[in-house]
Order: structure tokens, then sequence, then C-alpha cells
């Protein structure tokens, strides 16, 4: 099998240092690819880059219909968040109103991410909890889920809970794909992670953008997360991350979501069209340069919306004095 082609490279002085294999594809809603480079085929786990796919069975298991989640709650299920005040305040709130609380969230509890939370954490006296965790949000409405469907919240992890298979049937609606038990491990929040080729993944972000192709529920919850996530972009990430700097600058034409491991997901969502991208090493840094590629080839970018993707697109990298000694970008490899 043929390498993926490099999509990124640092470049150090006139010389280049490191380069970054990867594949993407950008997919409409009939399947019908508009582009790709790489193995689009090989299966990969998406990790929280389809947390708006995870996020589904609120509207399907009817928890919408019995706790009336708030935009903020709904982007934040979308989220892998910061750990600032609005987040953590946010989760909260839906634990609250649903009569549960942290100690009910089986994600695990880690620093914030954002340095500022943590240093107002540690000036209190304070250690983190659950809801400082990435994925609270996604847990908080996972427990939604499980009191709306009217089973143990105790538990709800586990690939054999109601609420689990209830996800996995939601991906597996949206990818056109089976997820098996062949393709399977476990997230860093606690959950199951299915692998499924990255081509499956794009088309299900084009579907999610444009109803088409599946169930009138799904298609409506999809609309409703998707506008959750792209009003309130700083639940989704945090304060200087990309997919909040992406979709403020898109004002709602593009749901972006970035997943552990060198994923980056999303939709062009004015063309009907989704995007998976996956960085084979798994950098980061390196997948934000393939995605701001994708988007300044396809997404039609205006003088704004092309300014935030540059940043991304060739990155910076200095000296601990401050002096520009080279540049992480996007290779030629995507282009319109």
């Amino acid at each position: 099998m043929d390498a993926n082609p490099i999509l990124a490279e640092v470049v150090r002085g006139n010389w280049v240092e490191n380069r970054y294999r990867g594949a993407y594809a950008v997919v409409d809603a009939d399947g019908q690819i508009i582009a790709s480079g790489g193995d689009i085929e090989r299966a990969i786990f998406p990790r929280s880059a389809i947390k708006s796919m995870q996020a589904l069975p609120i509207f399907a298991r009817h928890a919408e219909d019995r706790f009336h989640h708030s935009e903020a709650e709904l982007a934040l299920a979308c989220a892998s968040h910061h750990g600032e005040a609005d987040h953590v305040n946010t989760a909260s709130g839906l634990l609250s109103r649903i009569g549960l609380s942290a100690q009910d969230l089986e994600c695990g509890a880690h620093q914030p991410t954002n340095a500022a939370a943590r240093d107002a954490l540690r000036d209190a006296g304070l250690e983190p909890s659950a809801l400082h965790n990435n994925c609270s949000g996604k847990h908080s409405g996972m427990l939604s889920v499980a009191l709306a469907m009217g089973v143990p919240t105790a538990g709800y992890v586990g690939r054999e809970h109601p609420v689990q298979k209830s996800v996995r049937a939601a991906v597996e609606a949206m990818i056109g794909e089976p997820l098996t038990e062949g393709k399977c491990g476990t997230d860093g929040c606690s959950i199951p992670t299915f692998a499924a080729p990255l081509r499956a993944f794009a088309y299900g972000f084009a579907r999610m953008s444009t109803g088409k192709g599946i169930a009138p529920e799904y298609a409506t919850a999809a609309q409703r997360l998707f506008d959750a996530a792209t009003s309130h972009p700083h639940l989704v990430a945090g304060t200087g991350h990309a997919d909040t700097l992406i979709m403020q600058a898109f004002k709602g034409r593009v749901m972006q979501k970035v997943g552990a491991e060198g994923v980056e997901c999303g939709a062009i969502r004015d063309k009907g069209w989704g995007y998976a991208i996956k960085c084979d090493d798994g950098s980061i840094p390196a997948s934000q340069a393939m995605l701001a590629g994708v988007l300044l080839a396809y997404a039609d970018p205006d003088a704004e919306q092309r300014a935030v993707l540059e940043q991304y697109a060739h990155q910076t990298i200095r000296s601990v004095r401050g002096a520009d000694i080279g540049v992480l970008r996007v290779t030629d490899a995507i282009k319109a």
C-alpha cells in the first residue's frame, strides 16, 4: 500500500526538518467525493471529532423533550472544552436541573486545559473535578439520555449500556457503516470508540449538514446541534482554540471539531459538504495546518476567514527569544 501524501511540513531556516503524512476527504451528502488525498478508506478512530454525532441520542431518546436542553448545553455536548468558567457552569447547570451532580460523571477529572482557568483553580485552593474534564458536556448529555430512557445512570460509559448502544446506532446511521467489535477501543473519557473509514465520517457530516439520506428526527437533531455549536463556538473549545476561532469567523457556515491523535472533522454547511482529516502521526498542530488547507481550498473564505485560516496554514516557529526561525505549513498536496 502506498504511503499517504505529505500534507504538512516543518521548515527551519532553509531546510525541511519534518514531514507529516495524512489523508483527507471532502464528500457531499450523496457520497460523491469532492476532493481527497491519501487512503480515505483506511479505518480511523474519530475520537472527539464526532461528539455532535454522539449527542444525537439527546433527541432520538427524547431527553430534549423531557429536559429542554439550552442551546449552550447542546453546544457543550459537542465540545472538547477548556474547563473555563462558562464551560464548568453550563455542565453543572444541566446536571443540577436533571437531579444529578459531578459525582455522577464517569469521565474522570483533569486540570483545565486553559492556563488562566488552571491558575484560578489553584489560587482558590481547589482540585479539578469531572466538570473540568473537556468531555463533561458530552457526558452530562449522556446522563440526560439515561434518565430519559429510564435506565441506570451508573455505568453509562460501558459498551453494553443502553446509552452507548444508542450512541453507536446514531453514529452508524450518520456514516452509513457498521461499527464493529473488531475495530473498537476506549476513548480517553472512558466511552467506547469505533474505527471506520475516514471517508465515512466526512459523508456523515455532509448528511448531518443537509439532512439528506437520514431519518427526519436525526436531520432535525443534527441541525439543532450544528446551530448550537456554531452559535456558541467558545463553548465547543475555548479561548484561542482553532475550533472556536474558525467557527467564529465563518459565522455558522462551518461546523468544525478536532479529535485526539490528529483528527479533524466538520461540515461546510452552505455547500452541504462534510470533511474528515487524519494526520498519520497524530500531531494536532499539523492536523490544524491540514484543516486550514482544506478550508482555504474548498470553503470559499472571505478576507477575514482567510486571515484566521492562514495563521494555522502557516504557523510561525519562534525561538525562546521570540525570533522567527521556522514555519509549520500546509503543502501543495491540498489545493483546489
